[in-house]
Protein backbone atom coordinates (compact mmCIF):
# COMPACT_ATOMS: atom_id res chain seq x y z
CA UNK A 1 0.00 0.00 0.00
CA UNK A 2 1.26 3.54 -1.00
CA UNK A 3 0.57 5.91 1.61
CA UNK A 4 0.95 9.65 0.78
CA UNK A 5 3.82 11.93 2.26
CA UNK A 6 1.36 15.21 2.54
CA UNK A 7 -2.37 15.06 1.80
CA UNK A 8 -5.35 17.89 2.23
CA UNK A 9 -8.08 16.79 4.19
CA UNK A 10 -11.39 19.40 4.56
CA UNK A 11 -13.63 17.09 6.85
CA UNK A 12 -16.25 19.53 7.85
CA UNK A 13 -16.71 22.60 7.66
CA UNK A 14 -14.40 25.93 8.35
CA UNK A 15 -15.24 27.04 12.23
CA UNK A 16 -16.23 30.29 13.20
CA UNK A 17 -12.83 32.09 14.01
CA UNK A 18 -12.25 34.63 16.75
CA UNK A 19 -11.86 37.42 14.50
CA UNK A 20 -13.45 38.45 10.91
CA UNK A 21 -12.06 37.70 7.57
CA UNK A 22 -11.22 41.25 7.49
CA UNK A 23 -9.23 41.27 10.62
CA UNK A 24 -7.14 38.42 9.27
CA UNK A 25 -6.44 39.77 5.96
CA UNK A 26 -5.28 43.14 7.61
CA UNK A 27 -2.54 40.94 9.45
CA UNK A 28 -1.45 38.98 6.34
CA UNK A 29 -1.21 42.39 4.43
CA UNK A 30 1.15 43.59 6.84
CA UNK A 31 3.20 40.06 6.77
CA UNK A 32 3.08 41.50 2.67
CA UNK A 33 4.21 44.27 3.60
CA UNK A 34 7.32 42.94 5.66
CA UNK A 35 7.95 40.97 2.88
CA UNK A 36 7.37 43.48 -0.06
CA UNK A 37 10.04 45.91 1.88
CA UNK A 38 12.66 43.11 2.51
CA UNK A 39 12.44 41.53 -1.16
CA UNK A 40 10.98 38.22 0.42
CA UNK A 41 9.31 35.62 -1.49
CA UNK A 42 8.24 33.42 0.85
CA UNK A 43 7.86 33.25 4.96
CA UNK A 44 8.14 30.17 6.97
CA UNK A 45 6.62 30.73 10.25
CA UNK A 46 7.27 28.41 12.89
CA UNK A 47 5.44 29.95 16.38
CA UNK A 48 2.86 29.45 18.08
CA UNK A 49 1.95 33.26 18.11
CA UNK A 50 2.50 34.24 14.93
CA UNK A 51 0.67 31.06 13.44
CA UNK A 52 -2.26 31.61 15.62
CA UNK A 53 -1.89 35.74 15.32
CA UNK A 54 -1.94 34.92 11.38
CA UNK A 55 -4.40 31.81 10.59
CA UNK A 56 -6.25 31.72 13.84
CA UNK A 57 -5.03 27.73 14.23
CA UNK A 58 -3.04 27.09 17.34
CA UNK A 59 -0.78 24.04 17.08
CA UNK A 60 -0.48 21.23 20.01
CA UNK A 61 3.41 20.22 18.82
CA UNK A 62 4.04 17.20 21.10
CA UNK A 63 7.66 17.52 19.71
CA UNK A 64 6.46 17.21 15.75
CA UNK A 65 7.40 20.58 13.85
CA UNK A 66 4.17 22.90 12.44
CA UNK A 67 4.27 25.77 10.28
CA UNK A 68 2.65 28.36 8.22
CA UNK A 69 3.73 29.30 4.77
CA UNK A 70 3.23 32.42 2.72
CA UNK A 71 3.88 34.13 -0.24
CA UNK A 72 3.26 36.37 -2.64
CA UNK A 73 0.09 34.53 -3.88
CA UNK A 74 -0.91 31.82 -1.28
CA UNK A 75 -0.47 30.74 2.19
CA UNK A 76 -1.20 27.74 4.15
CA UNK A 77 -0.61 25.85 7.51
CA UNK A 78 1.35 22.64 7.53
CA UNK A 79 0.40 20.80 10.20
CA UNK A 80 0.64 16.81 11.63
CA UNK A 81 -1.23 13.77 10.73
CA UNK A 82 -2.61 13.20 14.10
CA UNK A 83 -4.96 16.38 14.14
CA UNK A 84 -7.11 15.51 11.01
CA UNK A 85 -8.68 18.25 9.83
CA UNK A 86 -8.82 20.15 12.84
CA UNK A 87 -6.19 23.18 11.57
CA UNK A 88 -7.97 23.61 8.58
CA UNK A 89 -11.13 23.84 10.25
CA UNK A 90 -9.48 26.14 12.41
CA UNK A 91 -7.51 27.94 9.99
CA UNK A 92 -8.38 31.11 7.83
CA UNK A 93 -6.20 29.81 5.02
CA UNK A 94 -5.51 26.27 3.36
CA UNK A 95 -3.98 23.18 5.14
CA UNK A 96 -1.69 20.72 4.22
CA UNK A 97 -1.27 17.63 6.33
CA UNK A 98 2.25 15.62 6.46
CA UNK A 99 2.75 12.26 7.37
CA UNK A 100 4.87 10.26 9.81
CA UNK A 101 5.27 6.92 7.79
CA UNK A 102 8.83 8.42 6.37
CA UNK A 103 11.04 10.99 8.16
CA UNK A 104 11.11 14.78 7.21
CA UNK A 105 7.31 14.81 4.97
CA UNK A 106 7.34 18.37 6.89
CA UNK A 107 9.75 19.72 4.44
CA UNK A 108 8.07 17.82 1.43
CA UNK A 109 4.99 19.85 2.55
CA UNK A 110 6.93 23.18 2.37
CA UNK A 111 8.01 22.39 -0.68
CA UNK A 112 4.34 21.43 -2.13
CA UNK A 113 3.04 24.96 -1.56
CA UNK A 114 5.65 26.23 -4.01
CA UNK A 115 4.69 23.50 -6.52
CA UNK A 116 6.21 24.59 -9.90
CA UNK A 117 7.09 28.04 -8.78
CA UNK A 118 10.31 29.22 -9.36
CA UNK A 119 12.61 28.58 -5.84
CA UNK A 120 12.41 31.45 -3.69
CA UNK A 121 15.69 33.40 -3.57
CA UNK A 122 15.03 35.17 -0.04
CA UNK A 123 12.93 33.19 2.24
CA UNK A 124 11.81 35.32 6.00
CA UNK A 125 12.07 32.84 8.90
CA UNK A 126 11.55 33.48 13.11
CA UNK A 127 15.33 33.24 14.34
CA UNK A 128 14.14 33.79 17.81
CA UNK A 129 12.14 30.92 17.48
CA UNK A 130 13.66 27.84 14.84
CA UNK A 131 15.64 25.54 16.53
CA UNK A 132 18.96 25.05 15.05
CA UNK A 133 18.26 21.74 13.70
CA UNK A 134 14.98 22.81 11.84
CA UNK A 135 17.29 25.42 10.36
CA UNK A 136 19.42 23.07 9.06
CA UNK A 137 16.58 20.96 7.72
CA UNK A 138 15.14 23.71 5.38
CA UNK A 139 18.56 24.92 4.46
CA UNK A 140 18.83 21.73 3.16
CA UNK A 141 15.73 22.33 0.54
CA UNK A 142 16.13 25.61 -0.27
CA UNK A 143 20.32 25.23 -0.71
CA UNK A 144 20.37 28.81 -3.04
CA UNK A 145 17.79 30.65 -0.74
CA UNK A 146 18.93 33.55 1.60
CA UNK A 147 17.07 33.38 4.86
CA UNK A 148 16.64 36.72 6.81
CA UNK A 149 14.62 36.78 10.35
CA UNK A 150 11.29 38.55 10.31
CA UNK A 151 10.69 38.24 13.56
CA UNK A 152 11.14 41.47 15.09
CA UNK A 153 9.57 43.05 12.11
CA UNK A 154 6.37 41.26 12.78
CA UNK A 155 6.44 41.93 16.63
CA UNK A 156 6.22 45.31 15.73
CA UNK A 157 3.20 44.61 14.14
CA UNK A 158 1.38 42.56 16.80
CA UNK A 159 2.51 45.13 19.12
CA UNK A 160 -0.27 47.88 17.99
CA UNK A 161 -4.25 46.57 18.33
CA UNK A 162 -6.54 46.11 16.14
CA UNK A 163 -10.16 47.16 17.69
CA UNK A 164 -11.29 43.80 17.32
CA UNK A 165 -8.59 42.55 19.29
CA UNK A 166 -8.75 45.11 22.40
CA UNK A 167 -12.28 44.08 22.41
CA UNK A 168 -11.20 40.11 23.11
CA UNK A 169 -8.77 41.60 25.44
CA UNK A 170 -11.56 43.90 27.33
CA UNK A 171 -13.56 40.66 27.56
CA UNK A 172 -10.36 38.53 28.76
CA UNK A 173 -9.82 41.22 32.07
CA UNK A 174 -13.42 41.30 32.75
CA UNK A 175 -13.07 37.24 33.08
CA UNK A 176 -9.96 37.84 34.81
CA UNK A 177 -11.41 40.20 37.20
CA UNK A 178 -14.53 37.31 37.76
CA UNK A 179 -11.87 34.46 38.84
CA UNK A 180 -10.32 36.65 41.61
CA UNK A 181 -13.69 37.16 42.74
CA UNK A 182 -14.61 33.46 43.18
CA UNK A 183 -11.18 33.05 44.65
CA UNK A 184 -11.71 35.70 47.07
CA UNK A 185 -15.07 33.94 48.11
CA UNK A 186 -12.75 30.41 48.65
CA UNK A 187 -9.98 32.01 51.00
CA UNK A 188 -10.63 30.42 54.15
CA UNK A 189 -8.15 29.41 56.95
CA UNK A 190 -7.39 25.47 55.69
CA UNK A 191 -8.07 25.24 52.30
CA UNK A 192 -5.04 24.98 50.38
CA UNK A 193 -3.66 26.76 46.87
CA UNK A 194 -5.11 23.88 44.88
CA UNK A 195 -8.83 23.99 45.74
CA UNK A 196 -8.80 28.15 45.36
CA UNK A 197 -7.03 28.12 42.31
CA UNK A 198 -9.35 25.10 40.88
CA UNK A 199 -12.26 27.15 41.54
CA UNK A 200 -11.22 30.33 39.97
CA UNK A 201 -10.30 28.38 37.09
CA UNK A 202 -13.42 26.89 36.50
CA UNK A 203 -15.20 30.07 36.51
CA UNK A 204 -13.34 31.70 34.19
CA UNK A 205 -13.48 29.07 31.45
CA UNK A 206 -17.25 28.56 32.07
CA UNK A 207 -17.55 32.64 32.10
CA UNK A 208 -15.19 32.18 28.09
CA UNK A 209 -17.56 29.33 27.23
CA UNK A 210 -20.71 31.75 27.84
CA UNK A 211 -18.61 34.73 26.13
CA UNK A 212 -17.33 32.75 23.05
CA UNK A 213 -19.55 29.64 22.25
CA UNK A 214 -17.67 28.77 18.84
CA UNK A 215 -14.29 28.80 20.70
CA UNK A 216 -11.98 26.27 21.52
CA UNK A 217 -10.90 25.77 24.90
CA UNK A 218 -7.60 25.23 26.26
CA UNK A 219 -4.88 27.04 28.56
CA UNK A 220 -6.72 29.07 31.26
CA UNK A 221 -5.18 28.74 34.11
CA UNK A 222 -4.63 30.35 37.58
CA UNK A 223 -1.38 30.47 40.42
CA UNK A 224 -2.83 31.12 44.13
CA UNK A 225 0.31 31.07 46.54
CA UNK A 226 0.49 31.82 49.92
CA UNK A 227 3.39 32.24 52.25
CA UNK A 228 6.72 31.13 51.14
CA UNK A 229 5.46 30.29 47.81
CA UNK A 230 4.46 33.83 47.07
CA UNK A 231 8.00 34.64 46.37
CA UNK A 232 8.38 33.96 42.65
CA UNK A 233 5.69 35.45 40.54
CA UNK A 234 5.47 32.35 38.31
CA UNK A 235 5.57 29.36 41.41
CA UNK A 236 3.01 26.58 40.59
CA UNK A 237 0.55 26.33 42.95
CA UNK A 238 0.58 23.52 46.15
CA UNK A 239 -1.26 21.68 48.31
CA UNK A 240 -0.08 23.76 50.72
CA UNK A 241 -3.30 24.48 53.64
CA UNK A 242 -4.10 28.25 54.17
CA UNK A 243 -3.12 30.18 58.14
CA UNK A 244 -4.34 33.16 59.34
CA UNK A 245 -1.92 36.04 58.90
CA UNK A 246 -0.52 34.00 55.87
CA UNK A 247 0.90 36.29 52.44
CA UNK A 248 -1.67 35.37 49.67
CA UNK A 249 -0.93 35.53 45.51
CA UNK A 250 -4.01 35.65 43.18
CA UNK A 251 -3.02 35.38 39.88
CA UNK A 252 -5.94 34.64 36.73
CA UNK A 253 -5.10 34.24 33.50
CA UNK A 254 -8.36 33.18 31.32
CA UNK A 255 -6.83 32.24 27.77
CA UNK A 256 -9.50 32.75 25.05
CA UNK A 257 -8.12 31.72 21.26
CA UNK A 258 -4.62 32.30 22.21
CA UNK A 259 -4.75 35.59 23.67
CA UNK A 260 -3.57 36.00 27.22
CA UNK A 261 -5.23 38.40 30.12
CA UNK A 262 -4.08 38.79 33.93
CA UNK A 263 -5.49 39.63 37.68
CA UNK A 264 -2.85 39.33 39.99
CA UNK A 265 -2.99 40.72 43.45
CA UNK A 266 -1.57 40.94 46.89
CA UNK A 267 -3.72 39.70 50.19
CA UNK A 268 -3.51 38.54 53.65
CA UNK A 269 -5.99 36.05 55.59
CA UNK A 270 -7.62 37.66 58.46
CA UNK A 271 -4.69 40.09 58.90
CA UNK A 272 -1.81 41.75 58.53
CA UNK A 273 1.56 42.53 60.42
CA UNK A 274 3.24 45.71 60.38
CA UNK A 275 5.98 45.05 59.04
CA UNK A 276 4.25 43.49 56.18
CA UNK A 277 1.46 46.46 55.95
CA UNK A 278 4.47 48.53 55.52
CA UNK A 279 5.64 46.51 52.22
CA UNK A 280 2.43 46.17 50.53
CA UNK A 281 1.64 49.92 50.93
CA UNK A 282 5.18 50.93 49.67
CA UNK A 283 4.60 48.64 46.70
CA UNK A 284 0.72 49.62 46.05
CA UNK A 285 2.44 53.32 45.99
CA UNK A 286 4.89 52.38 43.10
CA UNK A 287 1.79 50.72 41.65
CA UNK A 288 -0.61 53.97 41.79
CA UNK A 289 2.28 56.13 40.19
CA UNK A 290 2.99 53.41 37.44
CA UNK A 291 -0.81 53.58 36.66
CA UNK A 292 -0.37 57.25 36.45
CA UNK A 293 2.28 57.69 34.27
CA UNK A 294 1.35 55.39 31.19
CA UNK A 295 -0.15 57.53 28.94
CA UNK A 296 1.03 57.78 24.78
CA UNK A 297 3.97 59.39 24.10
CA UNK A 298 5.82 58.23 26.90
CA UNK A 299 9.09 55.84 26.82
CA UNK A 300 9.16 52.59 28.81
CA UNK A 301 12.71 53.24 30.09
CA UNK A 302 11.56 56.66 31.55
CA UNK A 303 8.57 54.77 33.51
CA UNK A 304 10.95 52.75 34.82
CA UNK A 305 13.46 55.07 36.01
CA UNK A 306 10.90 57.39 37.52
CA UNK A 307 9.56 54.08 39.72
CA UNK A 308 12.70 52.58 40.23
CA UNK A 309 13.50 56.04 42.29
CA UNK A 310 9.60 56.30 44.05
CA UNK A 311 11.14 52.45 44.90
CA UNK A 312 14.61 53.72 46.23
CA UNK A 313 12.82 56.45 48.30
CA UNK A 314 10.27 54.00 50.01
CA UNK A 315 13.46 51.96 50.75
CA UNK A 316 12.70 48.80 48.92
CA UNK A 317 14.30 49.37 45.65
CA UNK A 318 16.80 46.22 46.38
CA UNK A 319 13.32 43.86 46.77
CA UNK A 320 12.34 44.76 43.43
CA UNK A 321 12.48 41.36 40.99
CA UNK A 322 11.50 42.04 37.85
CA UNK A 323 10.13 44.63 34.96
CA UNK A 324 6.97 46.67 35.60
CA UNK A 325 4.91 45.46 32.74
CA UNK A 326 4.77 43.76 29.39
CA UNK A 327 2.75 43.82 26.31
CA UNK A 328 -0.64 41.81 26.19
CA UNK A 329 -2.16 40.11 22.66
CA UNK A 330 -1.31 36.34 21.21
CA UNK A 331 1.20 34.95 24.16
CA UNK A 332 1.43 33.26 26.96
CA UNK A 333 3.24 31.06 29.70
CA UNK A 334 4.57 28.53 26.66
CA UNK A 335 4.61 30.68 23.73
CA UNK A 336 4.77 34.80 22.41
CA UNK A 337 6.12 37.44 24.18
CA UNK A 338 6.23 40.71 22.74
CA UNK A 339 9.53 41.83 23.89
CA UNK A 340 9.77 45.27 22.39
CA UNK A 341 7.07 46.47 24.40
CA UNK A 342 7.75 45.72 28.19
CA UNK A 343 8.56 48.25 30.76
CA UNK A 344 12.15 47.36 31.52
CA UNK A 345 15.27 50.24 31.65
CA UNK A 346 16.71 48.59 28.55
CA UNK A 347 13.19 49.12 26.38
CA UNK A 348 13.36 52.98 24.89
CA UNK A 349 9.78 52.08 23.10
CA UNK A 350 7.27 54.92 22.63
CA UNK A 351 3.89 54.35 24.27
CA UNK A 352 1.47 54.98 21.71
CA UNK A 353 -2.45 54.39 20.82
CA UNK A 354 -3.78 50.92 20.37
CA UNK A 355 -0.85 48.80 22.79
CA UNK A 356 -1.88 46.99 25.77
CA UNK A 357 0.40 46.94 28.31
CA UNK A 358 0.26 45.98 31.77
CA UNK A 359 1.48 47.93 35.27
CA UNK A 360 2.89 44.97 37.75
CA UNK A 361 5.33 46.21 40.37
CA UNK A 362 6.82 43.33 42.53
CA UNK A 363 8.70 43.24 45.94
CA UNK A 364 10.72 39.70 47.66
CA UNK A 365 11.28 40.59 51.19
CA UNK A 366 13.09 36.79 51.73
CA UNK A 367 12.21 34.64 54.32
CA UNK A 368 12.93 35.25 58.10
CA UNK A 369 13.31 39.22 57.61
CA UNK A 370 10.14 41.08 58.83
CA UNK A 371 7.55 41.53 56.27
CA UNK A 372 9.04 38.45 54.07
CA UNK A 373 6.97 37.20 50.79
CA UNK A 374 6.40 38.67 47.54
CA UNK A 375 4.05 41.82 47.24
CA UNK A 376 2.85 41.88 43.66
CA UNK A 377 0.01 44.18 41.96
CA UNK A 378 -1.25 43.97 37.89
CA UNK A 379 -3.55 46.09 36.01
CA UNK A 380 -4.19 45.84 32.23
CA UNK A 381 -3.99 49.51 30.54
CA UNK A 382 -5.11 50.45 26.67
CA UNK A 383 -3.43 53.26 25.30
CA UNK A 384 -5.94 55.50 23.36
CA UNK A 385 -5.27 58.67 21.41
CA UNK A 386 -4.84 61.07 24.83
CA UNK A 387 -4.65 59.26 27.86
CA UNK A 388 -4.89 55.20 28.71
CA UNK A 389 -8.08 53.09 30.16
CA UNK A 390 -7.73 50.84 32.79
CA UNK A 391 -9.61 47.84 32.02
CA UNK A 392 -9.19 45.77 35.25
CA UNK A 393 -11.76 46.13 37.94
CA UNK A 394 -10.85 44.15 40.82
CA UNK A 395 -9.58 46.20 43.91
CA UNK A 396 -6.09 46.28 45.38
CA UNK A 397 -4.62 47.64 48.82
CA UNK A 398 -4.99 46.76 52.20
CA UNK A 399 -8.63 48.31 52.58
CA UNK A 400 -10.09 45.90 50.05
CA UNK A 401 -7.52 42.70 50.03
CA UNK A 402 -7.60 41.40 53.94
CA UNK A 403 -9.99 38.75 53.81
CA UNK A 404 -11.93 37.47 56.84
CA UNK A 405 -14.12 34.70 54.76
Amino acid sequence: MERPDFFSLRNGDKTKLPFSNAEYERRVNGLKNVMSNNNLDMVILTSMHNITYYTGFIYCSFGRPYACIVTKNKISTISANIDASQPWRRSHCDNIIYTDWKRDNFLKAIVSIIGRDEPPKNIGIENDHITLDMREKIGSIFPFSVFNDVSKELMQLRMIKSNEEIEIIKNGARIADLGGEEIVKNIKEGNTEIEIAIAGRDKMEREIVRTYPNAEYMDTWVWFQSGINTDGAHNPKTNRKLNKGDILSLNTFPMISGYYTALERTLFLDYVDDESLKAWEANVKVHKRGLELIKPGVKCSDICHELNDLFAELGYLHYRTFGYGHSFGVLSHFYGREAGLELREDIDTVLQENMVISMEPMIMIPEGKPGSGGYREHDILVIGKNSAENITKFPFGPEHNIIKN
